[in-house]
């Protein structure tokens, strides 16, 4: 009886502690943000194709970084060869547009990435601008590498611990 005491006094503390802390609107994300031309069917079209080319390119670069460090300085070094993949996929299908490659600091909506929800904020990402950058947009997270994880031969898996749960599980071993 006294341990189950001591438990839920543990667990109301945990919870209490989590509401009081105030948010962290510096995230440890880096995300893929491209912004399609225009909202017709076929920028957006485009924009897909876009994105698959980038995708495709970027995965054995970022399959194995161990930092959002490391994957924006990988991301700053190859950002000439995003802007030609880019460039090549739309000379391709016979759009004259231009496309400007960036790393930006930007707000973003709540998202969820399978069992990974992102709550809004700012995050540091790679925006991909296509012509006018005016028609709406695809985003995904680079770094962990959540957008790439299907290109992956063995799946990625990302396992977060927490010491506090460590801690109340040793209490019952």
């Amino acid at each position: 009886m006294k341990k189950l005491w001591i438990v839920i006094l543990l667990v109301l503390a945990v919870v209490g502690i989590a509401i009081c802390l105030p948010k962290n609107e510096d995230y440890d994300y880096l995300r893929l943000h491209i912004r399609a031309n225009s909202n017709s069917n076929i920028d957006q079209n485009i924009k897909y194709e876009i994105k698959d080319g980038l995708v495709e390119f970027l995965t054995p670069y970022l399959c194995d970084v161990q930092s959002k460090d490391e994957a924006i300085s990988i991301t700053k070094s190859l950002s000439n060869r995003m802007e030609a993949i880019c460039l090549q996929i739309l000379r391709e299908n016979r759009f004259d547009y231009s496309v400007n490659v960036k790393i930006n600091n930007e707000y973003f909506p709540t998202r969820t990435y399978s069992n990974t929800t992102l709550e809004s904020g700012y995050y540091d990402a790679v925006i991909v601008e296509l012509g006018e950058a005016e028609g709406d947009n695809w985003w995904c997270v680079m770094y962990p590498p959540l957008c790439f994880v299907n290109n992956f031969e063995n799946s990625i898996q990302i396992k977060y611990k927490s010491k506090i749960v460590e801690w109340f599980k040793s209490l019952f071993d």
